[in-house]
């Protein structure tokens, strides 16, 4: 797998795509190539499992949901 494919998983992984990545995805899921979806799927599976290892769940205090809320209300 070439380094902007690894760069696109890393960028799926992280919910990070834009327009264009998105386009690029779709290329890639619906490509010939097998080995090469499989080898992306893994990638972007990988890139999940580390990233959860690095960002513990914690859930926000409730003031902080009624101050979002507050807010989306205001606009």
């Amino acid at each position: 797998m070439t380094d902007a494919l690894v760069d696109l998983a890393h960028a799926v992984a992280l919910g990070s795509i834009d327009d264009e990545d998105h386009h690029a995805v779709a290329e890639l899921i619906n490509s010939p190539d097998t080995l090469l979806r499989t080898e992306f799927q893994r990638e972007v599976d990988r890139t999940h499992a580390a990233l959860a290892q690095l960002t513990p769940e914690v859930a926000p205090p409730p003031r902080l949901r009624a101050a979002l809320l507050a807010a989306i209300a205001a606009e």
